[in-house]
């Protein structure tokens, strides 16, 4: 066990805790079931927890409050891109999950792939663009079968897989609608993964097999039974191992720390193609943190205890 797992012997050693949730984003429904969730985890515990919900003028509530840390379950943009991460940084009060830097980046779906990039972390190649008529050259450059999405959302919101021309336009009003910028990505064809990292730890990978066409919105947080999380993921030890050393070298490239989830596909080879970093993913009974945390042992209450423990 950890210096950072010694430290928090009792409940009492958090002090009073905000455990902010709601917000204005897309995802807000999302994140009022996850901030309850936590919430319940927390005080199942014996810890001094209490809801906040964003909309509010937060940042006054837990001054006012006395609260002396936050549990932050945000998720999507004014949440996991940095904004709030800021605000609490100018009032000292010490917060879950990425910081300031590592929250923009991840939400940034151009700006983490900038950084893979460069660090030579595969990633699918991929176009930005804010206009229409940039669409289909953009389309042509990279050749279907694509991936049109904001730039700037997550939970697969306003997210279009491409496979024909015909379906081109109508995926871009969609990604459009959410967002100023649009990312058209090349659609690696094969199964989904996804790596939670705990710590300074990928957890077991978790496969996802999903009834519908992709990996959306419904099927993250709605579909009971046309979705499989196949757990373990049924790779060679050896390269689920590699997959996951991997997955906690993108989400530190980033900046990103604490937890969070890491989005990736594997090609025919068997090589992975990172997709994205959620800082703030979902804790809800859909959700696949607690899955990989379960697979390793650790149940959710421990789980969301462990992840307030890093702010000691």
């Amino acid at each position: 066990m950890s210096a950072e797992h010694q430290r928090a012997s009792k409940p009492s050693d958090f002090g009073k805790v905000a455990v902010v949730y709601g917000g204005d984003s897309a995802e807000r429904e999302i994140s009022l079931l996850s901030g309850r969730a936590v919430l319940e985890g927390l005080k199942n515990k014996g810890v001094d927890a209490y809801g906040v919900d964003k909309n509010c003028d937060v940042i006054d509530v837990l001054a006012r409050g006395k609260f002396e840390r936050a549990f932050l379950i945000l998720h999507g943009r004014g949440g996991e891109d940095g904004t709030i991460q800021g605000a609490l940084e100018t009032i000292g009060l010490p917060y879950t999950g990425s910081g300031v830097l590592g929250s923009a980046l991840a939400m940034d779906k151009n700006m983490a792939k900038l950084v893979w990039r460069a660090l030579e972390i595969p990633t699918p190649d991929y176009r930005v663009v804010r206009a229409e008529e940039d669409l289909f050259a953009a389309a042509e450059e990279l050749e279907l079968p694509l991936f049109i999405k904001p730039v700037h959302e997550g939970s697969s919101i306003g997210a279009t897989p491409v496979t024909d021309e015909e379906g081109l336009q109508s995926a871009w009003f969609e990604a459009a609608r959410h967002d100023r910028e649009v990312m058209v990505e090349k659609l690696v064809e094969g199964p989904e993964y996804t790596a939670t990292i705990l710590g300074n730890e990928a957890l077991p990978l978790i496969k996802l097999e999903p009834a519908r066409e992709f990996y959306d919105y419904e099927a993250k947080y709605a579909d009971d039974a046309g979705t499989r999380y196949i757990c373990p993921c049924g790779l060679p030890e050896e390269r689920e191992q590699r997959v996951r050393e991997l997955s906690l070298r993108a989400f530190e490239a980033l900046g990103a720390g604490g937890w969070g989830r890491v989005d990736l596909l594997c090609d025919a080879s068997g090589d992975p193609w990172f997709i994205d970093v959620n800082t703030a993913p979902g804790m809800t009974s859909h959700s696949l943190v607690p899955m990989a945390a379960m697979q390793a042992g650790i149940g959710f209450d421990q789980l969301v205890w462990r992840i307030l423990e890093q702010t000691l």
